[in-house]
């Protein structure tokens, strides 16, 4: 093997390839990511040292008064250990895995895909990169339910930096919402946060009153008229269906109208 090729290899030509196939770009959290990977040789013998797949996503920090788009995997899966790829040589390799019940949704502006890569010693890494489309869950779906019976309008869904809130991940996803009836009005706008927890799930909702009077414009100039709140809500309770879900809602944003 003349040694013009394993450099041109080591720089990514002729060099290996990958290419994933999902059996569906659909899915949701705590769900199952299922596929076919396909390894083809290049023109040199090369050393793989593993094939793994990631799931990424994107969010936003803010640095110096502006807004940074930075990367985040939420999950990273291990597919084979080292093997030797023979020049030409084709592979398959078949995969399912469970995802997080904490991957974000894409909606908006939201973006998530799954990356295949090889770990090639002293050559540039091969990858493949391909969206999937996540919907919410089950539960998910409850709630927002409730919360368009409550009269709120989703205006945006972000990926924000978070570490505290975030748990094992950089960030948090954002639901805003505005209100369009009952609470309009009364509020600015109703934030949500899905936080999946086995048989139950937890929200966190931060409530931000509209100003009204000498009081509400010095609370909202010191930022003071938004309140956080959690609520937990257990699988028999959800199975009680939206319109249950949304009266507690209810009563508990009530509470805090101040």
């Amino acid at each position: 093997m003349s040694f013009f090729k394993k450099m041109l290899a080591s720089v990514g030509v002729g060099a290996a390839k990958v290419n994933t196939e999902l059996h569906t770009t659909e899915v949701m959290p705590g769900g199952i990511l299922s596929g076919i990977v396909y390894i083809q040789g290049g023109d040199v013998i090369q050393q793989i040292d593993r094939i793994y797949l990631l799931i990424k996503t994107n969010y936003i920090r803010e640095s110096n008064d502006r807004k940074v788009k930075e990367t985040a995997v939420v999950a990273k899966y291990l597919l084979t250990d080292g093997f030797t790829l023979q020049p030409g040589a084709k592979m398959e390799k078949n995969f399912q895995f469970d995802l997080p019940q904490n991957l974000p949704i894409t909606l908006h502006r939201a973006d998530v895909w799954v990356e295949t890569g090889l770990d090639i010693s002293s050559a540039v890494d091969p990858s493949d990169r391909d969206r999937i489309h996540v919907v919410p869950s089950r539960e998910m779906n409850i709630v927002l339910e409730a919360i368009d019976i409550l009269g709120f309008k989703l205006r945006e869904v972000t990926n924000d930096y978070a570490p505290r809130l975030g748990g094992n991940l950089p960030f948090v996803q954002e639901f805003e919402f505005v209100p369009t009836s009952k609470f309009r009005g009364y509020l600015d706008e109703l934030e949500v946060l899905f936080y999946p927890m086995g048989d139950s799930l937890e929200l966190l909702l931060q409530i931000d009153r509209r100003a009204r009077g000498l009081r509400g414009m010095l609370s909202e100039a010191m930022g003071t008229d938004e309140t956080y709140v959690r609520l937990q809500l257990h699988k028999t309770h959800l199975e009680r269906g939206a319109h249950s879900v949304a009266q507690d809602l209810e009563k508990v944003i009530s509470q805090h109208l101040g």
